[in-house]
């Protein structure tokens, strides 16, 4: 039997979209969501975890075009990890999702919910340690013979 990684993951948009290209001109796009728990916490909050994700060609050039920060956005794809090296030179690992498709959630245009008695998402991630990376820190060294196809 063989093995299989995909992961399916929907929440809000956490930051604004930018559109990036490749030295040879593949689109990408960076982004993190904001997905919550399905349980409250102790103060009767839902918890969030902040997932890191990229998208490439044109799925990347989909969710520029069509999303914003705080919109709802349903992600299919594959987790994946990746190694890199921090502006101090310090060796660091990446885990994100790489998004092979993405979707609405049938939230409406200007922001309304579903009717969801669920609070709004948190759109801004925790604040992270001095000594950790942002994602926007992390740099991706990628050249063509080794881009994920889709």
């Amino acid at each position: 039997m063989s093995a299989s990684n995909s992961i399916h993951i929907m929440g809000r948009i956490t930051r604004d979209l930018e559109l990036k290209y490749t030295a040879s001109g593949v689109a990408v796009c960076a982004f993190a969501v904001a997905v919550s728990r399905s349980y409250k916490d102790s103060d009767g909050n839902y918890p969030a975890d902040f997932i890191d994700c990229v998208a490439w060609r044109t799925t990347a050039e989909f969710v520029t075009k069509h999303f914003r920060k705080g919109a709802m956005i349903a992600i299919s794809g594959e987790l994946q990890t990746r190694m890199y090296t921090d502006k101090d030179g310090n060796k660091r690992k990446a885990v994100e999702t790489l998004g092979n498709s993405v979707a609405f959630t049938g939230e409406k245009a200007d922001g309304a919910g579903s009717g969801s008695t669920r609070p709004p998402m948190p759109t801004t991630p925790p604040p992270v340690a001095a000594e950790e990376p942002t994602y926007d820190e992390m740099e991706y060294s990628v050249n063509d013979e080794n881009l994920p196809f889709f």
